[in-house]
């Protein structure tokens, strides 16, 4: 199974609804919509994890993971989470400019994606933990999972999110200097910060 059929069987029939209610569309478009926004998500992951000290950085991460439970979570503090993590895999800009992308894409007010992005990313992260752990593996073994996982998206859609992820990162490798700092300086300006926090952790 890749990430994206694990968060779709995690989400649930019940799930699937409420995000639906949400986006204001039925079931299947909110199943498509997920799938993107996931799959932005997990590859935003993979470009920051190109960089070792990014795939170290998402491994020890994983860990602080490892036993939360978003699928059964408050809103407020899934939302808080995903906006820190958001902060770390796309930074500020990146983030807004996924929402855009991803309305575009999907015919959903930006607005609306911008709510989204933050309750998929922790649901991401905990199965990422919990895949990591059942396999013991390594900041490279992690990074090669996610390349599979980019890999696995379907063809037409595959391209649109690479496409998004490229005006995003730039094309480049993440720089050096904090975790999951994506390519160009104005990540390290801009990351999402968590209410009350100045330096998000993960």
């Amino acid at each position: 199974m890749t990430l994206n059929d694990e968060l779709l069987a995690g989400l649930g029939d019940s799930g699937l609804e409420q995000i639906a209610g949400m986006l204001g569309t039925d079931t299947l478009t909110a199943r498509k919509v997920v799938e993107a926004v996931s799959g932005t998500i997990v590859g935003g992951m993979a470009r920051n994890a190109e960089h070792p000290d990014g795939a170290d950085a998402l491994r020890g991460a994983l860990d602080d993971h490892l036993d939360a439970d978003p699928f059964n979570g408050d809103v407020a503090s899934l939302t808080r989470d995903g906006h820190s993590i958001l902060g770390h895999v796309l930074g500020g800009q990146g983030t807004e400019q996924a929402a855009a992308g991803l309305s575009q894409l999907a015919g959903v007010d930006t607005a609306t994606i911008m709510k989204l992005l933050p309750l998929i990313a922790p649901m991401i992260m905990s199965l990422l933990a919990a895949r990591a752990t059942r396999g013991d593996m390594d900041a490279g073994a992690v990074a090669d999972t996610l390349d599979r996982e980019q890999s696995a998206v379907p063809g037409g859609l595959g391209e649109l999110l690479g496409g998004l992820l490229g005006s995003i990162f730039g094309g480049a490798v993440p720089q050096q200097g904090g975790p999951y700092t994506p390519a160009g300086e104005r990540v390290q300006q801009e990351r999402e910060v968590a209410p009350g926090t100045s330096n998000p952790d993960w």
